[in-house]
């Protein structure tokens, strides 16, 4: 299969190299075509492939929670990519073959593969096995016409075409179905921009767009004839409006022992002279101005930092007892620090370097955040972790693994 794929990789950075304007139309369009139909069949195997390393645990075994996780850092995709991939590599590993054969000839994509397989599932638990294989044949032929969304909308009166007889009765389990797809959907993402913004992305159920219409939609009226914040800066707001709302009403679970708080850092050099930025514990930089718009309204736990970032003081606010450590260490670490993990501070554990039990002190400098599955996997694997030079952790994995046992870092909460 190597030998194979690379003369495929071989043979396709030859038609890169190729000058496509000497080319007529035809052709141009000819090779489209041929390039879409090789693509589709690569996702055939991309998927097989999948299949078959999370079947064998290979993701758990070389460290990572899961295989999207593991897909996620082998090949830097977005983490509802990887999970996407996985979850279509399952479908298709149980889809009748007529679905799996569409794919691997080339005729269609891997979104219209998708819903052919979810739409053939209702199609059998409706109406058996012989409705379903018909099924496939219809939605393949469709496939050659319509997309994903069209398939999908096609799909849901598919009885119809091969089970007339029982296809009222079957609409409105399939209705049911859709829900129940629907609520699995639903996901908010949360992306980090290079200066500190983020990109809400997402898709929220029916019973959670109208919550948050209700509590949004009477905070994003115009303020007055001189209100020229655009409908879309006006929603912005509003959203701000209702998370500072809820966090004044002191009702917030703890995040990882501490109380929901905003956390603004300072340098100590800029400390003894005049606050001139601040720092939020998620990385973004804030003006001296809207620190102290901040300080008006919000629970500031000022942290003072040395000019090589170590921390010298976290604030005497009154909390547990491990509170000013565990504040120090997401200051440093900013969520689960194993090479890949990107959960935020809130999911992780204060892990021991050296153990307690052994006479390891409890101190920052034999302390790192890890999720509940890496301080796990870091107890009961060959995994060894450790501060570098400059005091952030490091982790060397086993020989088996990697026989260098270079130090590898997270990179995920490198702050910008």
């Amino acid at each position: 299969m190597i030998d194979a794929l690379e003369q495929a990789e071989a043979a396709v950075v030859a038609c890169f190299d190729t000058t496509a304007w000497a080319a007529s139309e035809p052709d141009l369009v000819a090779a489209l075509d041929a390039t879409h139909r090789l693509e589709q069949r690569l996702a055939a195997v991309k998927l097989t492939l999948v299949r078959e390393l999370d079947g064998r645990g290979t993701a758990t075994t070389q460290g990572a929670s899961c295989t999207a996780v593991w897909l996620r850092d082998r090949l830097r995709l977005g983490v509802g990519a990887a999970r996407r991939l996985v979850e279509l590599a399952a479908m298709l590993d149980t889809a009748p073959a007529g679905v799996r054969d569409a794919l691997a000839g080339g005729s269609v994509n891997a979104e219209q593969i998708r819903v052919i397989a979810e739409t053939v599932q209702t199609v059998h638990t409706a109406a058996g096995a012989q409705a379903a294989d018909k099924a496939v044949g219809v939605l393949v032929d469709w496939a050659a016409q319509f997309d994903a969304t069209q398939l999908r909308r096609l799909g849901t009166r598919i009885l119809d075409h091969v089970a007339p007889d029982i296809a009222d009765a079957a609409a409105e389990a399939a209705l049911r179905a859709q829900e129940s797809r629907a609520a699995l959907d639903r996901h908010l993402t949360i992306s980090e921009q290079p200066d500190g913004r983020i990109r809400l992305t997402g898709i929220l159920d029916t019973e959670a767009a109208a919550l948050l219409r209700t509590a949004i939609d009477p905070l994003t009226t115009p303020a007055g004839p001189d209100d020229t914040r655009t409908a879309g800066q006006r929603r912005h707001d509003a959203l701000a409006d209702v998370c500072r709302l809820t966090l004044c009403t002191g009702e917030l679970p703890e995040n990882g022992g501490d109380r929901s708080q905003l956390v603004v850092t300072a340098t100590y050099d800029v400390l003894r002279q005049q606050l001139d930025t601040g720092t939020l514990d998620t990385g973004g930089h804030l003006s001296a101005d809207a620190v102290r718009r901040l300080a008006c309204d919000a629970a500031i736990l000022p942290a003072i930092l040395g000019q090589a970032g170590q921390v010298l003081d976290v604030g005497r606010q009154r909390r547990l007892i491990s509170g000013p450590l565990r504040r120090a260490l997401v200051l440093r670490d900013r969520g689960c620090a194993f090479p890949g993990c990107d959960r935020p501070p809130r999911w992780c554990d204060a892990h021991h370097i050296r153990h307690w039990a052994d006479g390891g002190p409890t101190s920052l400098d034999n302390a790192v955040l890890l999720c509940g599955h890496h301080h796990r996997h870091i107890h009961h694997s060959d995994w060894a972790v450790q501060l570098g030079g400059d005091g952030h952790p490091e982790f060397r994995p086993p020989a088996w693994l990697h026989p260098d046992q270079l130090p590898r870092r997270n990179h995920y909460h490198r702050r910008r």
